[in-house]
């Protein structure tokens, strides 16, 4: 190793934002086993060996570590206290000595191995780098780029890494063009021996949680809060908000002036619906705000326990209550916590009538 070795080094220590210290420790320990191989004549397993490496002129040094011994036991792994004091006085029983046993051509030895290990350290260390700077990013959005369409999945460009979109993870609805940029939320963030693996997702309700903390100052900042999300991704989502200031209308907040914040997201969403739903702590003013656009007349507590609740509505208002294939109570119902049985007030009036 020479210093032209040891300088393309350091430039690869800023160019690949790995740590000098990680690398050359690396690259000694791969040296230590390097040695023993190559020199297993001079050393056995049980020795302790230490290599070091000048970090300025890449000069190697090989150092046979012995514990001082009074007595003599193993010439190989100890020392005798005597022959220890003629190295240095100081030394006492129990205390390590390190002698230089470097070989003539270790240098050679060492430059070989020294590439191999850089080479898979710095893959190891790039790894490392990836998977922490997506970890911090988990549960929160990340714009990728579409790459290509095989089969049901869609693979994204993230920057430093490539992954996949998988089918339960898409709108349906989307296309998802070549070169397209979308938003995504990042779900979760695993190690497997291939590197990080990064699962993201466009149907997750933290999706639309993150773009309304993007787009709505006030749920940003925390005076407005979001109580609760249900989504059919795609189709339509409900979303439960509360302001912990009561000069702040948290419905207004999150529609926005001329509605502009809402349908920002909307079109992120490829024109899914979003219904901004007022949280209340009070369970029938909540089930009946939650069946929006719908007008409720009455909420029934039936069983507290097991969270069941009878509405009533308007005749005209059931179906849109009830929603397309049962879409806007069972949203409403998820929203809640509530099993949400609806009835038209006519079908209420003959059942007390019959009762």
């Amino acid at each position: 190793m020479n210093e032209e070795f040891i300088g393309a080094l350091k430039e690869i220590v800023k160019e690949k934002n790995v740590s000098e210290d990680f690398l050359f420790k690396a690259i000694e320990d791969a040296l230590v086993s390097a040695y023993k191989k190559n020199y297993s004549k001079y050393t056995n397993n049980a020795q302790s060996v230490k290599v070091t490496i000048n970090r300025e002129t890449g000069e190697i040094h090989v150092y046979a570590q012995k514990k001082v011994i009074d007595g003599l036991w193993d010439e190989i792994t100890e020392i005798e206290l005597e022959d220890a004091k003629e190295i240095d006085p100081r030394y006492e029983e129990g205390d390590i000595v390190e002698i230089e046993v470097t070989p003539r051509e270790f240098g050679r030895v060492a430059a070989q191995n020294a590439k191999q290990v850089v080479v898979q350290r710095i893959k190891e260390a790039e790894k490392e780098i990836i998977y922490n700077e997506f970890l911090e990013k988990q549960h929160d959005i990340i714009t990728g780029i579409v790459l290509r369409k095989e089969k049901d999945n869609v693979f994204i460009n993230l920057g430093k890494m490539e992954t996949i979109l998988g089918p339960n993870e898409q709108i349906p609805s989307e296309p998802y063009n070549f070169n397209e940029r979308i938003k995504l939320y990042i779900v979760e963030v695993k190690k497997n021996s291939k590197g990080p693996q990064v699962v993201i997702s466009r149907t997750h309700p933290g999706l639309v949680k993150r773009l309304f903390e993007l787009e709505v100052p006030e749920i940003f900042t925390g005076v407005v809060e979001i109580k609760n999300i249900s989504r059919e991704a795609g189709s339509r989502s409900k979303v439960a908000v509360f302001s912990h200031d009561e000069n702040v209308d948290p419905m207004g907040a999150c529609v926005g002036p001329k509605g502009v914040r809402v349908q920002n997201i909307v079109d992120e969403l490829n024109n899914e619906k979003i219904d901004i739903i007022k949280w209340s702590e009070s369970p029938e003013e909540f089930i009946s705000n939650s069946l929006s656009p719908a007008k409720v007349l009455n909420v029934e507590i039936v069983d507290e326990e097991n969270k069941c609740a009878k509405i009533v509505v308007d005749d005209s208002q059931l179906s849109l209550a009830i929603g397309k294939e049962g879409q806007n109570v069972r949203l409403a119902a998820r929203l809640t916590g509530w099993k949400i049985d609806i009835k038209s007030k006519s079908q209420a009036d003959k059942e007390n009538v019959e009762a």
